[in-house]
């Protein structure tokens, strides 16, 4: 197989695809095509995402992967695929499809059957869980509670231009079915094969300081994994959940990119 030559970087939950916009830079700097597609009705910035969230409560799980799934059979090497929150979810699940030469999930949610939920993990999530009418809409988060789950150790300054510059609402729909996944009869959205041995290899990348997806949950979701293919766990000490724009952020691009290359070789 031909070493990749392509990056793809996929957004999470309440953030775009210009939460990438340094890492973008960096690996074509380094000579790779970068791809960050956004979710479907995400094409917009983030400004108008914010005036008008309708796209945002009307996309499901199966349109984003799908969507993402077109994008990377179309590509002529399997690319590395790199995600962020959710997007270590797609990660995940395209992966589990066959597809990317190499997987980094960066502070992931919990593919279905991770049933660890930290206290943190509780506050940073409950402005969407603590309505159940939140299920039928987008939901923003505060600057305080974007601080506490996002950028919480960036000085209040820096927090804030992330905020105003990447935060946009989640969809409810999509949060509350992923936490209710677990608990449902059946194979629900966010299922994969923990016994593929087909899958390419994978790495978590954990922030110690992450409170909406704690190190133990990417630890809990990569003990899951029994196949016999390599899945492996990389902890950055000091480092929130916003890994994309946390201070030493070309540290943990670096280390994600040398690592997928290095198990594609």
């Amino acid at each position: 197989m031909s070493a990749p030559d392509t990056i793809v970087l996929i957004h999470g939950f309440w953030v775009t695809p210009r939460s990438w916009e340094q890492w973008a830079s960096h690996y074509e700097k380094r000579g790779y095509r970068v791809l960050t597609p956004a979710y479907p009705g995400f094409e917009v910035e983030v400004e108008s995402l914010n005036a008008d969230p309708a796209p945002i409560e009307k996309v499901t799980v199966q349109q984003i992967l799908d969507s993402l799934e077109t994008l990377v059979r179309g590509l002529d090497r399997p690319p590395v695929l790199i995600g962020h929150s959710a997007g270590g979810v797609f990660v995940q699940l395209l992966l589990d499809r066959g597809l990317g030469a190499a997987g980094v999930a960066l502070n992931s949610a919990p593919t279905e059957g991770v049933a660890v939920v930290p206290l943190t993990q509780i506050k940073a999530a409950f402005p969407v869980l603590k309505n159940p009418a939140n299920r039928h809409r987008a939901v923003g988060l505060t600057f305080a509670q974007w601080h506490y789950a996002f950028t919480n150790t960036f000085p209040e300054e820096e927090s804030r231009a992330l905020y105003q510059r990447y935060a946009v609402p989640a969809s409810g729909s999509i949060f509350w079915d992923s936490a209710l996944a677990t608990l449902r009869p059946g194979h629900q959205s966010t299922y994969v094969n923990y016994h593929n041995d087909d899958r390419a290899p994978l790495l978590f990348v954990s922030g110690e300081q992450d409170h909406l997806m704690p190190p133990k949950v990417q630890q809990s979701n990569a003990r899951h994994y029994k196949s016999n293919t390599v899945t492996e766990v990389k902890e950055f000490a000091g480092r929130p959940h916003l890994l994309p724009a946390a201070p030493g952020w070309e540290e943990i691009a670096d280390h994600a990119l040398d690592w997928a290359l290095s198990h594609t070789e």
